[in-house]
């Protein structure tokens, strides 16, 4: 039933982050600015983009995109019948995707075409945060006819142009500024997350916290990568490079996640099969990441297609660990499940978008971001949990050992120092020493009357009281059999005849009348010569005080003894 409950919780929270994209009509512009109606032409060679600009007709509006293969195209946009003037700016806004090169050609209702072309970097110094291209339109009186985009060597895995958007320049800014706030919240959660586990790693040393800072660092890289950041950051980089370095990290990112999952969980939960599993799927994520990184520019949709397929494997390891976590009892199933449920089900979705099985919009493909930020979020929640869990165990294990001692220490019956607790804590005592030895009279009397239940009954009441009567830094102590011993300091010097008063005051069971005698002596105890000397003295007081009738006290001094 839990299990149930929690899967439904984590294919929710998946399903709200990955479906805002689906829900709401967001593209690559946060829903700012119009979408531009476009059709597509190949590029047979030798065409002409004034003759074609003015020719709308010849383009082909109704095949999906990714139908026509890899290759270089013609896209016009519909009529547009806006001007970008001063104080009015207007911006194409399209979606970063796979290709050599691009050219704008735009054509205003004066006649006149302005172009506008991409250098050996791509589409790089348009590029602005979330992965957009972005370009401005030249400004003139004359209103915008159409556009006309020449894409060069477009692999066409996704489409030729996506998310394409016509925008002002106050859309344009309120875009940024709001992309801006979004990747900056996401950097600041990875990097504080780093930054707060590198130190637990630091303090407690769980392999678990540096394969989780692993992990942080390579989801703050992706998201540096993917947002277009690096982008600013490195104005020379090949756009198309940007995205080689985008797969490596995902591929890194998604591998880390399955090794920091693999030292966390308990060992239960990935003997056998699974355990071997999440390694191999761990190093063909990171495999395939390398492969895309290294051999895109001569085959870009076969690598595509094998990255896209190995992070299906994904699922394939979540299921049977959440699996045998709930078997196990895992106390960490339920934040797996929910930190897991949205990533899982995000690239799920991506892959259905990858196949052109769903449309692609600009939240679904930013979904990774999203869902890998909970799932980071959920794994450091996950980590504190772990480490109260163990804090707990520790405290437990103090406990444990603090009440073995005690039992080791004490007397079971009396709740006393035993006599080799008191004898390790007398001895090596620092000053003149006071110890007095009593003694209960007639114990096997007590022991007749009232049985052995009621005779240890008596040892409880007779220790208790004298560990009432004892002031602070005093030693109490059963002997043995009905022998207590009672250490204090001599300037915390213990009245015998006092003690003897409470002794007497001591209701006993069935109020039967228990007396007691003190033997006592003073002297150092620096070691077991001084104890023994001590001890003879204190004996030969007790012995004394029962030859004269019991129930009374007597001292010697050491000399004596």
């Amino acid at each position: 039933m839990l299990a149930l409950r929690l899967l439904r919780l984590s294919v929710l929270v998946g399903a709200l982050i990955a479906l805002l994209g689906i829900a709401v009509p967001a593209n690559a512009q946060g829903n700012v600015g119009r979408a531009l109606d476009i059709c597509v032409l190949r590029d047979t060679g030798g065409m002409n983009p004034a003759e074609l600009i003015q020719h709308p007709e010849r383009f082909d509006c109704t095949t999906r995109q990714y139908k026509l293969g890899p290759g270089s195209f013609w896209v016009i946009s519909g009529d547009i019948d806006q001007s970008s003037r001063p104080g009015a700016r207007l911006f194409a806004r399209f979606a970063s995707l796979w290709q050599q090169g691009m050219a704008m050609h735009t054509l205003y209702a004066d006649g006149r075409m302005f172009s506008q072309r991409t250098d050996a970097r791509g589409i790089t110094p348009w590029i602005q945060l979330g992965a957009v291209g972005e370009i401005q339109i030249e400004r003139r009186e004359a209103k915008v006819v159409r556009l006309l985009w020449h894409v060069e060597g477009s692999a066409n895995m996704r489409g030729i142009m996506l998310g394409t958007r016509l925008v002002t320049g106050t859309e344009s800014q309120r875009a940024t500024i709001a992309l801006t706030a979004l990747y900056a919240g996401f950097g600041g959660l990875c990097l504080g997350l780093l930054v707060y586990n590198l130190a637990l790693w630091g303090a407690l040393r769980h392999r678990f916290q540096l394969y989780y800072c692993v992990m942080a660092l390579g989801l703050l890289g992706y998201v540096f990568s993917s947002s277009g950041a690096l982008a600013w950051a490195f104005p020379d980089i090949v756009n198309n490079d940007r995205l080689r370095l985008n797969y490596l990290l995902l591929g890194f990112t998604g591998a880390s996640a399955l090794i920091f999952a693999r030292s966390f969980f308990e060992e239960a939960v990935f003997t056998g099969w699974l355990g071997r599993f999440v390694y191999v799927v761990a190093g063909a994520l990171l495999g395939v990441g390398l492969l895309v990184f290294c051999f895109a520019p001569l085959n870009v949709q076969i690598v595509d297609a094998a990255f896209t397929t190995t992070f299906l494997l994904l699922g394939a390891v979540v299921g049977p660990t959440l699996w045998r976590a709930w078997q196990v009892r895992s106390n960490y199933l339920w934040l797996f499940a929910i930190g897991w449920g949205a990533p899982i089900l995000t690239s799920l979705l991506r892959t259905l978008a990858n196949f052109h099985l769903i449309e692609w919009n600009f939240w679904l493909d930013n979904s990774t971001l999203l869902s890998m930020a909970l799932e980071a979020l959920m794994s450091s929640l996950a980590i504190a949990y772990r480490i109260k869990l163990l804090r707990d165990e520790r405290d437990d294990a103090i406990a444990s050992e603090v009440m073995a001692r005690r039992l080791a220490d004490t007397d079971p019956l009396t709740g006393l120092l035993n006599r080799r607790a008191f004898l390790a804590q007398a001895i090596g005592r620092p000053g003149e020493q006071q110890l007095l030895i009593a003694d209960i009279d007639h114990f096997k009397r007590v022991n007749e009357t009232l049985g052995h239940d009621g005779g240890d009954e008596v040892l409880r009441l007779f220790a208790r009281t004298l560990r009432h009567a004892a002031p602070a830094g005093t030693l109490v102590a059963r002997m043995g059999g009905e022998e207590f011993a009672i250490l204090s300091s001599v300037d915390a010097r213990i009245e015998p005849e006092q003690l003897l008063a409470r002794l007497r005051a001591t209701r006993m069971p069935f109020d039967l009348k228990v007396t007691a005698s003190i033997g006592g002596c003073t002297g150092p105890l620096t070691g077991d010569i001084d104890w023994k000397t001590l001890y003879r003295g204190a004996d030969i007081a007790l012995f004394e005080a029962k030859s004269a009738g019991r129930d009374r006290a007597r001292s010697a001094h050491r000399e004596a003894a």
